[in-house]
């Protein structure tokens, strides 16, 4: 297997990980803007765009920022693309998109939230169970950015900075990506950002999402200054109501019993997602998370912005 990254950052150093773990021999290289880039152990930096290299799939993990523009140059090679989330910065790329699907090139959105068990057990409760009623649901993400990186400065990073796609209601786009995958996409939606903490960002640093479906509403509450994380889902049904706590893996409901427990961690879904998208490709199928879906996503994320 030989694979192409495109912007060689934190994330990309952990599907590198993922990528050796399903093949120690894969062949990795990484287009870098600079030959004083760090080199990064079995793997070749390379400078340019080589036409004539053969690539099963090219992963782009670069500021989302750039996404278009790298998308852009790559289709010519006909390739199927592995796109780190979320897949634009704005919601102005109808006509990438269009390129993309008249190329008929498989696209994957990596939002690896779907591959950690218990919101996979959930989906899967949920779509065997169709006649269940719920009533409400609620999904809250706090964590502390200044944690997300150890030894760097929070704000010199895309995540503080809006032009490079930053903020909470893009870093932390899971949560609506799994909720449109458990639920599906909402009748109508509505947020409100702000950036009115301690951090001393520019981007927002809160996010309030309503979506509404017709039978029940999912409110997601998003931010960047919780310094102790927390990250639950909670979805009240008609008797019962099931807490989803992430962090744990885990789901109870109200009357204490343990619903699920996995065994996995998140660090796993690296491996699973790649695992998902390298069969993909094999099968030449379409992802469940095409630029299509994930583009819909985004904009559920950026419809509306007020503050």
């Amino acid at each position: 297997m030989k694979v192409l990254i495109i912007g060689l950052g934190s994330i990309a150093r952990k599907h590198i990980t993922a990528l050796k773990a399903i093949d120690p021999d894969v062949k990795i290289d990484a287009l870098r803007s600079s030959k004083e880039s760090r080199q990064e152990e079995g793997v070749r930096n390379i400078y340019n765009l080589l036409p004539d290299e053969k690539y099963d799939f090219i992963i782009i993990s670069n500021p989302t920022s750039l996404h278009a523009e790298t998308i852009a140059k790559v289709i010519k090679l006909k390739t199927s693309l592995f796109i780190e989330k979320p897949v634009f910065e704005s919601i102005i790329y109808d006509s990438l998109i269009e390129e993309i699907n008249d190329n008929e090139i498989i696209t994957y959105v990596a939002c690896n939230l779907r591959f950690l068990g218990c919101i996979s057990f959930l989906h899967y409760y949920i779509h065997s169970h169709p006649e269940i009623r719920i009533n409400e649901v609620n999904v809250y993400c706090g964590s502390h950015l200044p944690d997300w990186r150890e030894g760097v400065d929070y704000r010199k990073v895309y995540s503080s900075i809006p032009e490079q796609g930053g903020g909470v209601h893009l870093d932390l786009i899971h949560e609506l990506d799994y909720i449109c995958w458990l639920f599906g996409f909402p009748k109508e939606s509505f947020g409100i950002f702000r950036n009115v903490s301690s951090l001393q960002i520019r981007s927002y640093d809160y996010a309030n999402y309503c979506l509404l479906y017709p039978e029940f509403s999912v409110s997601v509450v998003l931010n960047y200054y919780r310094t102790d994380y927390k990250r639950t889902l909670e979805i009240v049904f008609k008797d019962i109501t099931w807490t989803v706590d992430l962090k744990a893996n885990k789901i109870t409901d109200s009357k204490g019993e343990v619903v699920y427990e996995g065994k996995d961690n998140f660090s796993d879904t690296y491996k699973k997602q790649l695992e998902y998208f390298i069969k993909l490709i094999r099968e030449n199928r379409k992802a469940e998370n095409d630029v299509n879906s994930a583009y819909h996503t985004l904009k559920i994320a950026l419809q509306n912005e007020r503050s």
